[in-house]
């Protein structure tokens, strides 16, 4: 886990493929990120906006989104290292219609669980 760092994918996707190469749009991207993988994998009621889905959301502004460089932070348990990247441009993200990232700062709020293909 202190190697390994691809956190910052949809990131660098929006920012580096969509705003800076232009190889995809930006509607192609969010839909690479969101609606395919809940497919792929099963996870009913999530992926799309949706009366009746669970409001995962992540609101970003497509002119600023961007990677910072990656970090290296001791803060798992122990003092243990990972790598950490954050991100600009990202203003708000809720999970399950709670705000965990609140005017682009992470706050102390859980409301996520663990999901499983098919549920």
């Amino acid at each position: 886990m202190d190697t390994l760092c691809d956190q910052g994918f949809t990131t660098y996707l929006m920012g580096h493929w969509v705003r800076e190469q232009g190889r995809l749009s930006l509607e192609e991207a969010v839909e690479l990120v969101t609606s395919k993988p809940a497919d792929r994998y099963g996870l009913a009621g999530r992926g799309r906006i949706a009366v009746g889905n669970h409001a995962d959301l992540v609101l970003f502004d497509p002119a600023t989104i961007r990677m910072r460089t990656t970090e290296l932070v001791n803060d798992l348990p122990e003092g243990q290292r990972r790598l950490l990247q954050r991100a600009d441009g990202i203003a708000w993200v809720f999970v399950n219609g709670t705000a965990v990232v609140e005017q682009g700062e992470p706050v102390d709020r859980l409301p996520g669980r663990l999901l499983r293909g098919g549920h």
